[in-house]
């Protein structure tokens, strides 16, 4: 059965003791807190661990990019192919349909037999992907098709093998951080691919499109076949346990240092566990619908960039419509940065308030070094407390953009509209990540491949709709009618941050109550 963060053996705030300072290292991931020094919740230094994260961002980027780098090619491809633009659209609608379901395999397999196997085969799946598509007859639409499913497939699912890394290695108290410098690889993707995908198809056809990702893809492959470490807890513990060598890459200098086996931070091995039940916790189940409403107005604005540019600034050449989507993609690098950093302070801000709480109780029974314990600490408000104030940052630099295009204001405006889009989704979207994490840490791939599989369908409802809704609502009307939707849902915040603790509670009173039965 899939358990949550208030249920799981391997649980960071039960079983396994908070982060502290690793051995010579002076990163501020690693500083010292006010908790009683235990030992570290991974062995890698605090280098390896940006190591780690740079690579599997990497890798993420990769789910994102082959999808949005393909669209500029959409006229050249469907003339070449002799198709119609709605047949060669068919191509982005099953990719993204296979987007939203192949990480519920690939991420449950992680959970269960390692993440370094699943990484390679989806780097294998998504190069041999392809090398099909560089190289497929313009006569074999058929097989365009099918190569764009299993390109999917191969790319998609490095977002939830990502953050099951980072759960692995990154002790809550500081997984903000992480998170947020990942996650800048699968979100600035929709950014630079549509650049990328105008300048080399128009550069050196539509084809080069595809032999870049196959070089790319490649490059990323070999660099996570040579150096990255298995970092399952299941299987490694915290780094210190030998995999089995199948396990092991070919230079294993991450993690080098000698370290005794820790057998006691291995949780259980566990048989296949179905994701989809994660969806019955009441917590998971609203902070995945209210990401995906974000998501899907973000996509709605980035998808239509191009074709809202173009006839408002006719002056701009198709190159120069493309740069326009760096700056939606800059907003989004300084969200990561920014809101990772406020992830860990405000982690630390509420647990210093509940230290305090506990010290004025002179009732109080619960040790220092329990207080981030799950029964203890309220991770929704760690999580979510500045939320509110991005969202509602977010919805007005939404409306404002959508009527400064109305307008036909000086492009300095949208633009600059977009750049806050680009920080406060992706603060949001950060948040979210992380706390689901935080939920489930042992199901880290499988609980982020819901909320791909939610964002994706989510995102594909809403490019589908978005073209007729501009025609019919206008511009600026577009963007209230979305933002509102949002608005509506808002108070889903402060649902989570109330009731998520009391859901904990009764999910960890069921599960007692289903072992005292056995025993």
């Amino acid at each position: 059965m899939v358990q949550s963060h208030d249920t799981e053996p391997q649980n960071e705030t039960e079983k396994n003791p908070r982060e502290k300072q690793n051995s010579m290292s002076s990163s501020k991931n690693d500083a010292p807190s006010d908790e009683p020094q235990t030992k570290a919740y991974s062995i890698y230094t605090a280098p390896e661990k940006w190591f780690i994260v740079g690579l599997t961002g990497f890798a993420a980027m990769f789910s994102p990019l082959t999808a949005n780098i393909y669209f500029p090619a959409i006229p050249t491809i469907a003339a070449v192919f002799h198709k119609s633009i709605e047949l060669i659209n068919l191509t982005v609608t099953v990719y993204m349909i296979v987007q939203g379901i192949s990480p519920m395999f690939w991420g449950t397999m992680s959970d269960r037999w390692g993440r370094r196997p699943m990484f390679i085969g989806c780097m294998v799946v998504l190069c041999g992907a392809c090398v099909g598509l560089a190289l497929v007859p313009t006569d074999a639409y058929w097989l365009l098709m099918v190569l764009r499913c299993l390109q999917a497939a191969g790319s998609a699912s490095t977002i939830a093998l990502g953050a099951g890394v980072i759960a692995d290695i990154a002790a809550p108290a500081h997984r903000g951080s992480f998170f947020g410098i990942w996650n800048i690889g699968p979100m600035v993707g929709p950014c630079v691919g549509p650049v990328l995908g105008g300048v080399l198809a128009d550069k050196l056809g539509w084809r080069s499109i595809f032999w870049f990702l196959v070089i790319s893809s490649g490059v990323c492959g070999l660099v996570i076949v040579t150096l990255l470490p298995e970092t399952l807890r299941a299987l490694v513990g915290d780094g210190s346990v030998s995999p089995p060598r199948f396990y092991m890459p070919l230079i294993p200098v991450i993690g080098k240092a000698q370290h005794a086996p820790d057998h006691s931070s291995r949780g259980n091995r566990r048989g296949f566990a179905n994701p989809l039940l994660l969806f019955l916790y009441p917590d998971v189940t609203i902070i995945l619908l209210f990401n995906a409403l974000v998501y899907a107005e973000f996509y709605a604005v980035t998808a239509t960039i191009s074709t809202l540019f173009e006839p408002t600034y006719p002056f701009l050449n198709e190159t120069e419509t493309g740069l326009c989507f760096l700056a939606i993609g800059g907003g989004m690098m300084m969200g990561g940065v920014s809101n990772g950093e406020l992830l860990d302070w405000d982690y630390q801000r509420v647990k210093r308030k509940v230290f305090r709480k506990l010290e004025q109780d002179p009732e109080n029974k619960v040790k220092p070094e329990d207080v981030t314990k799950d029964e203890h600490f309220p991770i929704e408000v760690a999580r979510l407390r500045m939320m509110p104030a991005m969202f509602a940052i977010y919805v007005a630099a939404c409306i404002g953009y959508g009527w400064c295009l109305e307008a036909g204001v000086n492009i300095a405006g949208p633009l600059i509209l977009q750049i806050i889009i680009g920080w406060t989704s992706m603060s949001m979207m950060n948040s979210a990540q992380t706390l689901i994490i935080d939920l489930a840490p042992s199901h880290g791939s499988a609980i982020t491949a819901c909320n791909n599989l939610v964002r994706c369908s989510f995102g594909a409802v809403a490019v589908s709709v978005i073209d007729p809704i501009l025609k019919h609502l206008g511009t600026g009307w577009t963007y209230v009618l979305l933002s509102g939707i949002c608005i509506v849902f808002s108070p889903s915040y402060y649902v989570l941050m109330h009731y998520g603790p009391k859901w904990r509670v009764q999910r960890r009173a069921r599960r007692q109550a289903t072992e005292e039965s056995k025993a």
